[in-house]
């Protein structure tokens, strides 16, 4: 038993340091005979499937919306809940990477690596309905697109809290939810509504495809269920 109470991803990397660091004591310093890790099998990990808001639930959140900020805050969640975006590529997005005329957003994703997404209307309307309010004065980093308060480029920090917040205000909060669930959500609600896994990669800035596959068992679970609740036996 593990008196630590680790999770299996947790065991699973310190089962990986201590052969790595036991490899290199014997076979590159010479300094023991054995390798006392050779036949340590690392714990298998945990499979968990991705936590997601519901079509309905999306809706309340974005109905919860209001406040001063509010154009603001409608445009994050709209953009996370179609795109899919990671926090960071949200926060990094500047005015030039929204292509109106052609419905397209470029976003700089993990490695500097760049791709292009299609911004629905939905997506287009808020940011328009956004930029007419955002602010112009006083403005210290003028290529951002989503401006703080203090007129600097939108901190991580503050998108997290604003996204919480609006979460417990729908009853989400605290339940395993947050920024990285808005991303899930996204890729569940593309897949159920029918677009490929493939497309669906490239749109998330998914480098490996099996990264993405995990999101067809959260579909294959919904089916399930809704068969199982409809079968005349179930």
């Amino acid at each position: 038993a593990d008196g630590r109470s680790n999770m299996s991803s947790t065991r699973q990397r310190k089962s990986s340091s201590l052969k790595s660091f036991f490899n290199y004591l014997t076979v590159h310093e010479g300094l023991l005979n054995s390798n006392p890790t050779e036949n340590l099998t690392p714990p298998k990990k945990a499979k968990t499937l991705p936590r997601y808001l519901t079509l309905e639930q999306s809706r309340e959140l974005l109905n919860a919306v209001d406040g001063p900020d509010k154009e603001r805050d409608y445009c994050i969640l709209t953009l996370f809940l179609n795109c899919g975006m990671r926090l960071s590529e949200l926060v990094s997005i500047n005015m030039s990477d929204v292509i109106h005329n052609n419905s397209t957003l470029r976003i700089v994703g993990k490695g500097s690596k760049e791709r292009i997404v299609y911004l629905n209307d939905a997506c287009l309307a808020s940011i328009d309905a956004y930029v007419r309010v955002r602010p112009k004065d006083d403005v210290k980093d003028k290529n951002a697109l989503f401006i703080s308060n203090r007129g600097t480029r939108i901190s991580p920090k503050t998108v997290q809290a604003m996204v919480n917040k609006y979460l417990t205000k729908i009853g989400l909060g605290g339940a395993g939810y947050s920024v990285h669930k808005l991303r899930h959500t996204a890729a569940t609600m593309m897949l159920s509504g029918g677009v490929d896994v493939k497309t669906v990669q490239e749109v998330l800035g998914h480098e490996n495809l099996n990264t993405t596959q995990i999101y067809t068992h959260v579909i294959k679970n919904q089916l399930k269920d809704v068969y199982q609740k409809a079968h005349p036996r179930a």
